[in-house]
């Protein structure tokens, strides 16, 4: 692990609490990052920036945000500034989901999904570029999902969302890189969270499940992280507008 290439940079993280976002914070720390760990639960991010700074690599400040809220989001960027004087990426990590099919869904629940997974990453995205542009550029880390290439019976609520934040991704990828902006998505697959535990599942049932997989398991975190922590650092100055998946195989085909 390079504990330096991220030195000097500041990366903001939503959804940081827990799960995948912990764990980008965790790793952009690691790498030498200041890291604004972004969440509505703000006692648990409080706990994840207390433990980023007992790292001693960068500071980490906690931030209380809504990322369907655009004010919440211009309170953000300035509190990120005046505590760090630059965004250097924002790792647009949270979300939430829905499995239910068609014929049960209900318009306030498809609205929900489209508020805080699009909405949310379009005001996230839009809060970014005037921070960015001070900076002289950045990188904005979008997360899509195996579910925004390939449809899935349960999912089409969730899709939906997954689906447009890739149209958004590769339109602000055009747009922003003549400001030295780059914009991607990460594409993960099954990942064990906090958010994909099925009650009174076993690690064994866990692995029954995909043991089909071609890598035979889900994600842990800390693997969507290294990606994301790639993306924010120099080593992909010349990806933008692109689709990065870390799938285990899952979208490779059907044995």
């Amino acid at each position: 692990m390079d504990t330096s290439e991220l030195s000097g940079k500041v990366v903001f993280v939503t959804g940081a609490a827990r799960g995948i976002g912990a764990a980008c914070a965790r790793r952009c720390a690691a790498a030498g990052a200041d890291v604004v760990v972004a969440d509505r639960r703000q006692d648990d991010a409080g706990a994840v920036a207390a433990g980023l700074n007992a790292l001693r690599r960068g500071s980490a400040r906690a931030i209380a945000l809504d990322i369907a809220d655009g004010a919440g989001w211009a309170r953000a960027m300035a509190e990120t500034e005046s505590a760090f004087g630059r965004l250097d990426a924002l790792v647009n990590n949270a979300g939430v989901i829905r499995v239910v099919r068609l014929e049960e869904a209900d318009e306030a629940a498809f609205r929900k999904l489209i508020d805080v997974n699009l909405v949310g990453t379009f005001l996230g995205l839009r809060a970014a570029i005037e921070p960015m542009k001070r900076a002289g550029g950045g990188s904005i880390i979008n997360f899509s999902s195996v579910q925004g290439l390939e449809g899935r019976a349960g999912f089409a609520l969730y899709s939906a969302t997954k689906f447009g934040i890739r149209g958004l991704t590769r339109t602000a990828a055009l747009e922003l890189g003549a400001h030295k902006i780059r914009v991607n998505n990460v594409i993960p697959g099954p990942t064990r969270t906090k958010m994909t535990e099925r009650a009174g599942w076993s690690d064994e049932d866990y692995d029954r499940a995909y043991a089909s997989t071609p890598i035979g398991r889900m994600a842990r975190p800390e693997e969507i992280a290294e990606m994301v922590t790639f993306l924010a650092s120099p080593r992909s100055s010349y990806c933008t507008g692109a689709d990065f998946v870390v799938d285990g195989g899952v979208l490779a085909g059907k044995t």
